[in-house]
């Protein structure tokens, strides 16, 4: 049956007109001790904004019932306890959610207790340059369709850019800068079809589905993270329900998903879905010459086996295949130029990891074991024709074996965190290139096979004064690995930080924090080899390292309202310089690549990030905003020692965001966004043109004699959505509209540089067939980009 426009318009006014019928959601959860895990009785428990609530009982156990469907957060206070605010909650007439809260002991006397709710928490290792995010925030930010690597562009420092990727861009630093952890296991793939050394990808990994909450760190880590030098994603998984099996199914922007929850028996509860993409019709429909299509699955099951002792084991996975469309007919310059150089790409990925966690008297030991592994594969025929030879033959894995042990210990007035990690990394490549360097045509082949032996050890203590007006932390770790001399020694990334938190007053408080960071240098990097398949950079290999400078200023207008003002400084040392273009590899990742750090280098690279950041987070039952201005500059040496404005120096990054709970569960929103104009390097047109150097890579050149010598235009884009929820008996529907880029604005990329045909579809050449005529095209991109998504729980 074909379905015509206006049967779609007339369902969806159906659906948008309905009502809801029931009115009786329930919450269920328990009060713990943050330090010990023991529960805490006769607890008070408050609807925030509300004055609806109930008592924990003895096993620290509540139940609030009689509450209206929707978004909500617990407020839990309690005599000798800080008072606490929850992370956001959905309750919903045929689902009751579970929610474990933790009150950590406040250090005051009784007649010093001053009760006042936190929405804006910050963990006492990092005062500053932290956010946390919430479920609600999460999932109606517009235009992220529920991607969480869309959501933090909404936070200041965070860059972001106008193509189909998901970069994560944080003060100016490269997207490779940064690390993810989800329940405390580290996964290091956060996007389908994601760069290999870097971060970027074009969808989300993490289904918003089992996010309770995020910790978002611009700077300022505690010592227990490592391995990054710009930000840290540090996600909270929601757990599955301890009633009840619950099931959903959702049809977002790009997949398809299936939810499953509940308990196994009195002591356990899992959660698991799967996701599938449809990615590859969208695009084909709207004549994209690439065709991806992903699939991904997430588990995690958490085990109490006592009040001492818990499990919590998780996982995640993604298969990604990548196509290309070459059944497109006539293509136009665009399509011609993106299927010209784009490759075929496979690849799969997994994180496996076990959490287990016993508690005793003044704290907890955490023993944290995980296997992760990336599969990637690409390559390339020339012209797309599979009769000739491959020019790019890519396969890799990288498998890594990890255990971490933590002891934390809160006793009087003092948080001491110390850590041990251990890792086993095995890294293997087998690449076929053809490569142009110096007017010559040079083929590249080797294989790796690079096992790396890591270790780490931290410790940070935290201590608050004067009546707990001011907090000082101080944190230091040491990392090594087997890979060279330099970096097998720990004391060569001795890795201090220190951060302090003064409150002038019940509303102004000042932030300060300094640290040195390191970061192991891509394994892409250190297993590079040449064609006598010797280590090219076995001998210059170090940790790149940057330290970090942050101040900041607090003003809390009340407990829903903040502003504040932060201004920060990067500077960097050893950063890997590509020898053979002399540009910096923290530009890579600013164009489409499944490897980045792939080439000989050495390790003399600087650079620098400076810049302020202005915050206005209102989060209010009814209505939220997020305000956020972020001045930065950015620059790297090249191989010469110049500094040059990376490809990450937007200097300019404004967001706002807002949205507004309407009567009878209608929500609506919008995110602006402006992003200063990035740098480009120009074509180098000479060598782009000669036809065994065109060939080998299926592209222009890029003129690094002029890197990031150009500068875009700025961009910026308007995104709406409308949710409309209807919470039945037994089954929730939840619908959203989501509009991208409202006012369709368009923008200005480079130009595509394609080669000229003949008539019967040969290309021109010229110089006796050795050069082709190449002609330059305007890139122009940008589209109204409607989505709906459904989402059924039951």
């Amino acid at each position: 049956m074909t379905i015509k426009k206006h049967h779609i318009i007339g369902l969806l006014f159906i659906l948008f007109s309905i009502e809801g019928m029931a009115q009786n959601a329930r919450i269920e959860g328990k009060i713990i001790d943050a330090r010990n895990n023991e529960p805490i009785a006769f607890c008070n428990v408050v609807v925030l904004g509300t004055q609806i609530g109930s008592t924990s009982d003895f096993d620290g156990n509540f139940i609030i019932t009689g509450l209206e469907p929707g978004f909500l957060s617990l407020q839990a206070s309690f005599v000798g306890y800080k008072t606490t605010t929850s992370a956001d909650v959905l309750v919903s007439n045929n689902n009751v959610p579970f929610i474990e809260i933790y009150l950590e002991p406040a250090e005051e006397t009784l007649s010093e207790v001053v009760v006042r709710v936190d929405r804006f928490e910050k963990v006492q290792e990092a005062p500053l340059s932290m956010q946390r995010i919430g479920l609600k925030e999460i999932e109606s930010n517009p235009g992220a369709n529920r991607d969480i690597s869309r959501v933090i562009q909404s936070f200041p420092g965070v860059g972001s850019t106008p193509a189909f990727r998901n970069d994560v861009i944080i003060r100016g630093g490269g997207p490779s800068e940064n690390r993810f952890f989800l329940d405390g296991v580290e996964i290091p793939v956060l996007n389908h079809f994601s760069t290999q050394g870097a971060s970027g990808g074009p969808v989300g990994i993490i289904n918003a589905d089992f996010i309770e909450s995020l910790d978002f760190y611009s700077g300022s880590f505690p010592a227990s993270k490592y391995n990054a030098l710009s930000g840290m994603l540090d996600f909270k998984q929601k757990e599955g329900s301890k009633d009840h099996t619950n099931f959903q199914i959702t049809l977002g922007a790009s997949e398809a998903a299936f939810t499953v929850d509940g308990p196994i028996g009195k002591k356990t509860s899992y959660i698991f879905s799967v996701r599938r993409s449809y990615l590859q019709f969208l695009f084909s429909a709207i004549g994209l010459p690439f065709l991806p299509t992903f699939n991904d699955y997430q588990f995690k099951l958490k085990t109490n086996f006592d009040k001492k002792n818990q499990l919590t084991v998780i996982s995640l996975g993604s298969l990604d295949q990548l196509t290309l469309n070459t059944g497109i007919e006539n293509p136009d310059a665009g399509q011609e130029y993106i299927l010209s150089q784009i490759p075929v790409n496979n690849q799969w990925s997994y994180t496996f990891g076990l959490v287990y966690k016993h508690f005793f008297d003044k704290g907890f030991h955490t023993l944290v074991t995980s296997r992760n592994m990336l599969n990637n594969q690409f390559y390339k025929y020339p012209d797309n024709n599979e009769n000739l030879p491959k020019t790019f033959d890519y396969n890799s894995t990288e498998a890594e074996n990890k255990l971490r042990y933590e002891l934390v210990i809160r006793d009087g007035g003092f948080k001491w965190n110390v850590g041990l990690n251990l890792e086993d990394a095995r890294y293997t490549n087998t690449t076929s290139q053809q490569v142009y360097l110096e007017d010559s045509l040079i083929y590249l082949n080797y294989s790796t096979d690079l096992r790396l032996f890591k270790y780490g050890l931290s410790g940070q203590v935290s201590k608050r004064f004067f009546g707990s007006r001011l907090l000082l932390s101080l944190g230091l770790r040491m990392d090594g690995n087997n890979y060279n001399a330099n970096t097998s020694n720990p004391l060569n990334q001795l890795s201090p930080r220190f951060s302090a938190s003064y409150a002038l007053s019940d509303k102004f408080q000042l932030n300060a924090g300094l640290g040195r960071y390191y970061q192991q240098a891509a394994y892409t990097t250190l297993g590079f080899r040449d064609n006598m398949n010797e280590l090219m950079n076995e001998s210059v290999a170090k940790y790149i390292g940057v330290n970090q400078y942050n101040l900041g200023v607090e003003y809390r207008v009340s407990e829903a309202v903040l502003f504040s003002l932060e201004g920060f400084y990067k500077d960097y040392f050893q950063y890997p310089v590509n020898l053979i273009t002399g540009a910096s590899l923290a530009n890579q990742g600013a164009e489409y690549s499944s490897v980045a750090g792939a080439a000989p280098v050495n390790f003399d690279g600087k650079g620098e990030a400076i810049g302020f950041e202005i915050l206005n987070r209102i989060n209010l039952n009814t209505f939220n905003l997020l305000a956020s201005y972020t001045y930065v500059r950015s620059m790297f040496t090249d191989i010469n020692g110049s500094y040059i404005p990376s490809s990450w120096d937007s200097k300019h990054l404004l967001t706002l965001t807002g949205t507004k709970e309407l009567k009878r569960n209608w929500r609506v929103g919008f995110k602006w966004r402006f992003v200063g104009g990035l740098p480009y390097t120009p074509y180098d047109l000479e060598t782009s043109a000669n036809v065994e150097a065109w060939d080998a890579i299926g592209q222009p050149y890029l003129d690094y004699s002029q890197l990031n010598a150009n500068r875009y235009e700025a961009f910026h884009q308007l995104d709406l959505r409308i949710d409309k929820n209807y919470f039945f008996k037994k089954w929730t529907l939840m619908l959203y509209l989501d509009i991208q880029n409202a006012y369709n604005f368009q923008n200005e990329g480079q130009d595509y540089i394609i080669r000229e045909k003949n008539a019967d579809g040969s290309y021109k050449t010229v110089n006796n067939g050795t050069e082709y005529v190449l002609t330059s095209v305007p890139n122009s991109s940008g589209t109204v980009l409607p989505t709906i998504g459904i989402m059924v729980k039951f």
